[in-house]
């Protein structure tokens, strides 16, 4: 059987010059055609890279960094405290809620008469009207005349002595017989012996007294301004002071509630006074308040943002619950914040108090921008001139700032910070 032949082959084509140019022409053609079209209508690209960070140069610094503590407080004008009448009679008229009683002016009127105010640490508890007569309550009287404009005279000092007034004491029987006297040394009163009070009687005696620091002494002069006062506040010009006759609180007052009537009794409480100075209460926690000192300087900030300078001026020593926080909250002692503004505008709101905690003292810190985390943990600082890295131990962290220390750190250092 014959082998089979293979087909024959069509001899090969042969192009030409002329018609490869015009083809690759035309290929070319529509390649570029192809590109402008997709170049014309694709969209705008949907994702671009993020800007870089802004970077600038910093200076090492020596400062001092404080960590600050922030608390909520209520500005107002502090507790109210009662005032009680200090002497029997009738209410005849009582300030309005809201008012301001200074030294000197009536803070009530008891019988229709005003019972003006004194300012002091305590009331009075005695009638003032005995030369000689010495004690704290006297220096009160003392201070607020003079602090009104009255002449009080001469005050002696601690440790100087004076007589108080003679009172009658007891006398001792007499002994022995007593010789009478004649007629006409009776008459004259000359001769023969003095004449003695019955045994058992009285006679006059007066002692020494040394004055105590803070005592006040009612001179001749005092119980003259006594009187001038008394004529100038329309009461009855005696020279003497009677328990009730003034009421005695630390500094003057605004009325913040009116508790009584007129015709009413006197001897109940009448109204309750505040300071007229605003203040700030902030309910601490017992451990907050323990590294709380009085004299401490403080930043408020109000509503609206506004921020004020305070300083803490007192702190409380009882501890209290908040009945609505329930039995899991925890004991508070108040502190007492005075601002120096006068907070015009303003009678009550809720304000932050911003306390200086934890301090450290002249330390080399720089912005917290500055820090470069290092993927072996850590961080470090780039020197703004060539880039390179030092290693940096980090401390306090305060109001941006962190403290640095390591090898080559050193104040007025130039490194790389984001903006």
């Amino acid at each position: 059987m014959p082998a089979e032949q293979p087909p024959a082959q069509s001899p090969p084509r042969r192009f030409s010059r002329r018609a490869i140019v015009p083809a690759v022409l035309i290929l070319a053609m529509s390649a570029i055609g192809a590109g402008i079209a997709w170049s014309v209508h694709r969209g705008p690209s949907t994702s671009a890279a993020a800007p870089p960070a802004t970077v600038e140069t910093v200076a090492v610094v020596r400062t001092d960094l404080a960590t600050t503590v922030s608390l909520t407080g209520t500005l107002g004008y502090g507790r109210a405290e009662p005032v009680k009448g200090g002497r029997s009679g009738t209410v005849t008229w009582l300030p309005a809620a809201g008012a301001t009683i200074t030294r000197g002016k009536q803070l009530y009127r008891v019988d229709d008469q005003p019972v003006p105010l004194f300012y002091g640490g305590m009331p009075l508890y005695r009638d003032l009207g005995e030369p000689g007569t010495v004690g704290r309550d006297v220096r009160i009287v003392a201070t607020n005349l003079k602090a009104l404009g009255y002449e009080i005279g001469h005050q002696p000092a601690p440790g100087e002595k004076v007589t108080r007034p003679a009172k009658a004491g007891p006398t001792a029987p007499a002994s022995g017989p007593q010789q009478a006297a004649g007629p006409q040394q009776a008459a004259s009163g000359q001769g023969g012996a003095a004449p003695t009070p019955p045994a058992g009687g009285t006679a006059a005696t007066s002692t020494r007294v040394v004055v105590r620091k803070g005592d006040g002494v009612l001179t001749g002069s005092l119980m003259r301004a006594i009187k001038r006062w008394q004529q100038d506040a329309e009461l009855p010009v005696t020279g003497r002071i009677g328990v009730g006759d003034v009421a005695v609180l630390p500094g003057a007052v605004r009325v913040d509630a009116v508790t009584a009537l007129r015709g009413d009794a006197a001897e109940t409480p009448l109204v309750t006074v505040t300071p007229t100075t605003k203040v700030i209460t902030v309910p601490a926690k017992a451990a907050e308040a323990g590294a709380i000192r009085r004299g401490d300087q403080v930043t408020v900030t109000l509503p609206g943002d506004k921020t004020v300078d305070g300083t803490i001026s007192a702190i409380g020593t009882t501890v209290t619950q908040d009945d609505d926080a329930g039995p899991t909250g925890e004991p508070t002692r108040a502190v007492t914040v005075t601002v120096d503004d006068d907070l015009a505008g303003i009678d009550a709101a809720d304000v932050q108090v911003d306390l200086v905690g934890e301090t450290r003292p002249d330390v080399l810190a720089v912005p917290v921008g500055a820090l470069v985390a290092l993927s072996e943990g850590g961080y470090a600082l780039q020197l703004a001139d060539g880039g390179r890295f030092v290693a940096v131990t980090t401390g306090m962290f305060a109001k941006g700032m962190v403290e640095v220390t390591g090898d080559g750190v050193t104040e007025d250092l130039k490194v790389v910070t984001t903006s």
